[in-house]
């Protein structure tokens, strides 16, 4: 089965938004077994928007539209495809009440425009969509499927996992099955060299994603049951495992300062930092990860030489020394089992900045600090020394 996608809003074309629908759909639409040829984005433009799935309409099985489906006259999307199948819009009693409710259970009356997303078509399927007035459609027609969604990707992603998946999934007949490997500290060249061997196979399939958290490897796998994918899986990452060995630190859902986290509650330890050049990137890692409070005792951040002397510090020259006594300080200040330290320089050069980070981790048992250097974007590198403290961390913990 061919699918194409198609993102709809002038604000996409204008850079106002960035368009996330479409990476998301196309990820999912792999664990299907459904080929995503072809994926656009077009502005609320009702002869611009009918040419786009027209062409849709002639090469492809399954049209995906994202957007378009609100209450405002620049909202088309239902009027064009209406336009496309030759039906006529229809208000749907039930789906009006629907919105209806839905506003008066914020204590709202329901403005008048909102009515537009009661309408239907003969043909069409109305997919419920419990967090939002845009219900989506499914239609069938000629031999070809369209499914309309909302653009907001909190509504659409639910739609899709709820409704539109697994009508999907019953089309392909068969089971599709993934798991992630989480790698770091390895590039994603380096990573498709060593797994190399493995990339030949067709099913499963090796899939390498670069992340600012490492670089991951998705195994999918098709087959009749369940058992038999999840046995593909299994065969492939204890192969990917022997080849990666510690560069791997989680899979699917896992996240750097989740598993430090876990590491720290079983060995009854808890974590302090203090950072600078990363500006609060570590700090506020730990601090939103699920259950911080009982391993993360707090972190102190730096911004300026003059902060690093209120603290006791001695700021000059930046390196692993000053890297070290900021590990030393945090552990101390907050009565912490461990410390991070991070300091760091850059050297400008237009958006690729060479930059030099120093990692210093310290508790009564360990006295540790790496050197880092890199070059990019420095926002991407401030996260990316972060997720190198962790995986540092992480290492030490398990070694331990």
């Amino acid at each position: 089965m061919r699918a194409e996608t198609i993102s709809i809003g002038t604000e996409l074309l204008l850079g106002e938004i960035t368009d996330t629908n479409t990476p998301f759909l196309a990820n999912q639409l792999s664990l299907l077994g459904i080929d995503l040829y072809y994926a656009s984005s077009v502005g609320d433009n009702y002869e611009r928007l009918m040419e786009v799935l027209r062409r849709a309409w002639q090469r492809s099985d399954i049209i995906i539209t994202t957007g378009g489906l609100g209450p405002t006259q620049d909202d088309i999307t239902r009027e064009t495809i209406a336009g496309l199948v030759g039906e006529g819009l229809k208000v749907d009693p039930e789906l009006k009440q629907n919105i209806v409710c839905f506003f008066a259970q914020r204590g709202i009356e329901m403005p008048v425009s909102n009515v537009k997303q009661a309408t239907v078509i003969p043909s069409a399927q109305v997919i419920p969509n419990p967090y939002g007035t845009a219900p989506g459609w499914w239609v069938e027609k000629e031999g070809r499927i369209i499914i309309a969604m909302p653009g907001p990707p909190s509504e659409m992603e639910a739609m899709w996992q709820d409704e539109v998946f697994p009508r999907l999934q019953e089309r392909t007949g068969a089971i599709i099955l993934s798991r992630t490997i989480k790698t770091f500290g390895l590039t994603e060249a380096k990573v498709d060299e060593l797994i190399t061997p493995l990339s030949s196979s067709s099913n499963p399939t090796l899939a390498t994603y670069a992340k600012l958290d490492g670089i991951q490897l998705r195994i999918t796998a098709k087959a009749a049951k369940p058992e038999e994918a999840q046995g593909m899986i299994s065969k492939t990452e204890a192969e990917v495992r022997a080849i990666l060995g510690d560069c791997i630190w989680g899979v699917d859902d896992e996240t750097q300062e989740g598993v430090v986290g876990q590491l720290l509650v079983a060995r009854g330890l808890s974590l302090a930092v203090a950072e600078t050049f990363t500006a609060g990137f570590l700090t506020n890692t730990l601090a939103t990860a699920h259950d911080s409070q009982s391993y993360f005792k707090g972190g102190l951040v730096t911004t300026s030489d003059e902060a690093k002397v209120a603290l006791g510090l001695n700021p000059q020259p930046a390196g692993a020394e000053v890297a070290t006594a900021m590990a030393v300080l945090a552990r101390r200040q907050f009565e912490a089992s461990i410390g991070i330290g991070l300091d760091g320089f850059t050297e400008p050069a237009g958006d690729a900045v060479p930059y030099t980070v120093f990692i210093a981790i310290d508790s009564e048992q360990i006295k540790q600090h790496t050197v880092q250097s890199y070059s990019g974007r420095l926002y991407q590198m401030k996260r990316r020394a972060a997720y190198y403290a962790l995986f540092d961390l992480m290492k030490l913990l398990r070694s331990t």
